[in-house]
This record gives structure tokens, sequence and C-alpha cells, in this order.
């Protein structure tokens, strides 16, 4: 990982990559527990998925408002606070579960009390992602946008494999499956005093925001400016103030779309495979299901990490190339889900459809930031983070659903999902042109 421009220096990426990283990490340990933890303390399937789409729906309605504080307060200041707010939460989910599998507290009980917790997340976690990558964009050129967005989405990735590899490490006999999210808390802590203490503060003057409210130049595509673009432009003269950006705003639109619907269908396959695995495999292989639920997805986060590190710096891959191939790709991997005759198949099949993903999520979030203009980074990026949030209200819980009528039917669905998608992304006028400004 390298910084992406002078105006970014090594040092300060790194920090902003490690506020992202702790959260993906602590978030996919939580995720790879969670489904063995709900079947000792006897807590429906649909209630642990219940979980996460109620945090999810926090998420999504605060997300805009702290990507509108980060422009007011500065980014480091709302990346501490969700990093903080992280880490407070995961102490009380650590809590709950601790009392819930001692049997001090009813197993519906702990529900209510662990969703209560992952609140706190839902309503002030969200307040890391938007000001990270409105941070990177500020700083970055059109033609470096991509590349340094891909590389900060990777922190996902990078999580993906560290959550689930250190989780089994911290399930210790006097805290039991609740150790991870204790240790998860106290390094949140440690990456906020770290942002505290290494990374400049970038609260804006009254001079600047007076400026930043001003009139900006017209977007282009391919060095033309579109009528979207000029008229969002003259509402911004005319208003003199920073609105927060509309998810139907013309020239983000079907990048929202794309990214609500790609995010969906990660997070409705995702979240039954750890249910798949322990249905499926576990006695089949005869490792406990924690284990091999931590080995798919680190096999899933290896391979978003070869195609955001590796294969789109390499090859240079504009955002529609990246929604387009990435969704195919997606497409062939969660088929082979659904058709895997055994665990290691299965691995294989869900470490392809994460690096379709892998390809398509950052070109959803390069396209989208390079559509608008650089005052426009923190606005562009409350959206982005709305929208990923917003994927895990419903998607969790419908993907369950559908796995309890038919295990492989979420994989069947999924796979025609991303087909239509992939041909969106093939003949949306604007998904295309994002690739000229390549």
């Amino acid at each position: 990982m390298s910084a992406p421009n002078p105006n970014l220096p090594r040092k300060h990426f790194a920090l902003v990559f490690a506020a992202l990283l702790v959260t993906a990490a602590g978030n996919t340990a939580l995720q790879s527990v969670l489904p063995v933890i709900g079947r000792e303390i006897r807590i429906p399937d649909m209630a642990i998925a219940m979980i996460f789409s109620l945090s999810a729906l926090f998420w999504t309605f605060s997300a805009p408002f702290w990507a509108r504080q980060s422009d007011v307060r500065g980014r480091r200041k709302l990346m501490q606070l969700g990093v903080v707010a992280f880490g407070v939460s995961m102490l009380l989910c650590g809590g709950v579960i601790l009392l819930g599998a001692h049997g001090l507290v009813a197993p519906m009980m702990t529900f209510v009390l662990f969703t209560l917790a992952r609140t706190v997340f839902g309503l002030f976690g969200s307040a890391t992602n938007p000001a990270a990558q409105a941070y990177v964009a500020a700083r970055t050129s059109a033609t470096e946008r991509t590349a340094a967005l891909a590389v900060l989405a990777s922190a996902f990735g990078l999580g993906t494999i560290l959550g689930p590899a250190i989780a089994p490490m911290f399930i210790l006999p006097w805290v039991g499956l609740a150790g991870p999210m204790f240790v998860f808390a106290l390094i949140s802590l440690v990456v906020a005093v770290w942002l505290q203490t290494g990374l400049p503060d970038d609260k804006p003057t009254d001079g600047e925001l007076e400026g930043r409210g001003a009139a900006a130049s017209m977007p282009t595509i391919g060095g033309m400016p579109t009528g979207a673009s000029a008229m969002a432009a003259e509402e911004t003269m005319v208003s003199g103030r920073r609105d927060r950006m509309r998810l139907a705003d013309p020239r983000i639109k079907p990048f929202m779309i794309f990214g609500f619907a790609a995010g969906s269908l990660q997070a409705a396959t995702g979240q039954a495979i750890g249910f798949f695995i322990i249905d499926r495999a576990a006695s089949e292989v005869g490792l406990h299901a924690t284990q091999l639920i931590s080995i798919a997805f680190m096999a899933g986060a290896g391979a978003t990490l070869l195609a955001q590190w590796g294969i789109i710096r390499l090859l240079d891959l504009s955002p529609s190339q990246l929604m387009r191939w990435g969704t195919v790709i997606a497409a062939a991997g969660v088929l082979g889900i659904a058709f895997a005759p055994n665990f290691h198949a299965m691995v294989l099949a869900f470490a392809l459809s994460s690096a379709g993903f892998g390809f398509a999520r950052p070109g959803f979030t390069a396209g989208s930031s390079l559509a608008v203009e650089r005052h426009e980074q923190g606005g562009v990026a409350g959206a982005v983070t709305a929208v990923n949030g917003a994927c895990f209200i419903l998607a969790p819980a419908v993907g369950i659903g559908l796995y309890e009528l038919v295990p492989e039917l979420p994989y069947w669905l999924g796979a025609a999902g991303l087909v239509a998608l992939a041909l969106y992304a093939w003949t949306n006028p604007l998904l295309r042109a994002s690739s000229v400004e390549k």
C-alpha cells in the first residue's frame, strides 16, 4: 500500500486506511462468530439477520449527516468519532453476549440488548467511511482517484482476512465467543488515539467554508459539460451553500442504483454463507463451524485484495470496466456456490464471487466520485456510504429467508440478479461514460 499522491503522504493515507481497517476487521470477525453464537444461545437465524438490518437502517440515515459534518468540522474529527463509536458498540456487544452465554439473560433479551448495542455503531460509526473517502478524494486528481479509492476500499478486504483470522484466537475460556469483541474495542481506541496524534487537523477555516459554498465549475463527461451538471452547478451558485447531495442527482443516480443492487446481492448471499457452511460442511470436514466460516471469509477477502491491490492497479481499469466485469465474475462465483459439491469447492466459488464484488464496488465508488466536483466530495461520499448501509437493511433478512426455503435459492437468484446488473452496466450511458475519465 502506497500513498497515491504527494498531496496525501503515505503516513496520512495509512492512518485513514487504518480507520476503515479496524471497523472492517471487527465487523467481519463479529459476522464470522455470530451464527455460532446464535445457535449456542438459541437465537433464531432470522433474528441474527435483523441485528445487522437495524444497524444498517440507522447507518443509512446518519451517513449523509456525518458527511456534511465532515466538511464543516474536519474529516479527521469525524473519522475519530466513527472509530470510537465502533469501539463502544463492540464493548457493549461483548458484554451482552457474555451475559447471554452464561444464562444470566434470556435469549430474546440478549437479542434485544445486542441489537441496541449495534445501534450505537449504526448511528455514529457511519461517520468514518464518508469522511475517509472525502479525505482521499479531495487530495487526489481525477486520473488517480480510481486507484486511490480502490486501495482505500481494500481496507474492507484486508479486514475480512484479519477479522476471521484472529477472532478464534480470542475465544478464551473466561470470555468465550465475546472475546473478539472486547479485543476490537481495545484496538479501536488505539486507532482513535493514533488519528489524533498522527493526522493533521483539517477543520476548514471560515474563509474556506465560504469558498466551498461558492460557485463551482461544471462537471464534464469527456470534456463537455452535461445539462444535468450545468443545472446542478447553477443551483450551487444560487444557493451559495452546500446542500446534502441527493441520491437522485442525475450525475450520480445510475451509480447509486448500481451500488445498491450490487451491495444488496453481496449482502444477501454473504449473510447466508455462514449458515450454509454450518449445515452443509461442518459435519463433512469435521472441524468447528467457526473455523470453517473463518476459512471461507479469509479466502473471499484474499481474492478481494488480489483484485483491488493487484489486478486493478496492474491493468489500470476504469470505473466502467470494473462495474461490467466485476458483476460477470461475481455471477459466476455466486452460481458456483449453489452447485458446490463440497466445502473446498464452496470456498473457491465464494472467493471468485468476492473477487467480482472487489471489482464492482470500487468501480461504483470511483465512478460517482468522478461524476461530481472536488468541493462535492463530502456529499458524494455520504451518498455512497448511505447506499452501502442501505444494502444491509433488508438484504440479509431476504437472504436468510430464501435460505430457509431452499438453501441454494439465494445463490440462484443472486446469480440472475448479477447478470441483469451486468447488462445495466453495459447499457447505461453514464456508467459507460465513466471510462472516459481514465
